[in-house]
């Protein structure tokens, strides 16, 4: 608990003092100034997970990211995602639902980092919203950072995959990174307490562009929940159980078929 406390000081301390710095940056023109301290924040966030929390990150795969833009449609189980993702690059477009515009300063903040926030409600505005905003991250060629569930999940919890990575990935002719993690593990969803411990974070063998809507999903979920079951079991050292299996190119279909009835 002493941890737990600790970290919760960095955090509302850091958070506090970060906005207020990127408020003042977001009056400068253009986003370099904003873009800047937004990833010295995160740094210092991930920083402050191993040092007070006890929480180290280890991150694989980076070697399957392709070039250029594209992307990553990622496991959320924890708060502490985003700074871990964010923390890899250099210029990281992300959606997030609008209810971190109610936080004071952060919908300035927002909207000079370029983040494409959308209606937590889903419905046709919040797909516009989707298709504009990602598509001014496409123009600048941004990567850009997805939670297909649109929840922040639990351990062992799965959401339905929304189909707003698919429209991104069809209109933008980008290709898809999944990301597994158990980071849940470590730190659950918005908890207050914080789990030492080696938490992962794994960029998945890419989805080529072109593929239907059907099989597109499939492969994502099944990518996305099957590595993320095996990283619990690697952590926890319990059995590992597929969450999702993966369809046949025929099931797929009689799947896409049956839709269409």
């Amino acid at each position: 608990m002493i941890r737990s406390f600790a970290f919760a000081a960095a955090y509302w301390s850091l958070s506090i003092a970060y906005t207020l710095a990127a408020v003042i940056a977001a009056l400068l023109p253009g986003r370099a100034a904003t873009g800047w301290i937004i990833r010295r924040y995160v740094r210092r966030m991930v920083q402050a997970m191993r040092v007070l929390a006890a929480i180290k990150v280890d991150v694989r795969g980076r070697e399957r990211l392709p070039d250029g833009a594209f992307i990553i449609a990622a496991k959320h189980q924890s708060w502490g995602d985003g700074f871990c993702v964010y923390d890899q690059f250099d210029d990281l477009a992300f959606v997030t639902g609008d209810h971190l515009e109610k936080f004071p300063l952060m919908a300035t903040v927002l909207r000079k980092l370029g983040a494409i926030v959308v209606d937590n409600c889903g419905g046709r505005e919040a797909r516009d919203s989707l298709k504009q905003r990602g598509a001014d991250a496409h123009r600048e060629g941004r990567k850009i950072l997805i939670y297909p569930e649109g929840n922040l999940a639990k351990v062992g919890e799965k959401f339905r995959y929304r189909s707003g990575v698919w429209h991104m990935y069809r209109d933008f002719d980008m290709p898809v990174v999944p990301l597994a993690t158990n980071l849940g593990l470590f730190w659950p969803q918005e908890a207050f307490e914080k789990r030492p411990g080696t938490a992962t974070i794994e960029f998945l063998q890419p989805i080529p562009t072109g593929l239907p809507k059907e099989e597109f999903m499939a492969r994502l979920e099944a990518a996305v929940e099957n590595r993320t079951a095996e990283l619990i079991a690697e952590a926890t050292g319990g059995p590992v159980t597929p969450a999702v299996q993966v369809p046949t190119p025929d099931e797929v279909k009689k799947a896409a078929q049956g839709a269409a009835r």
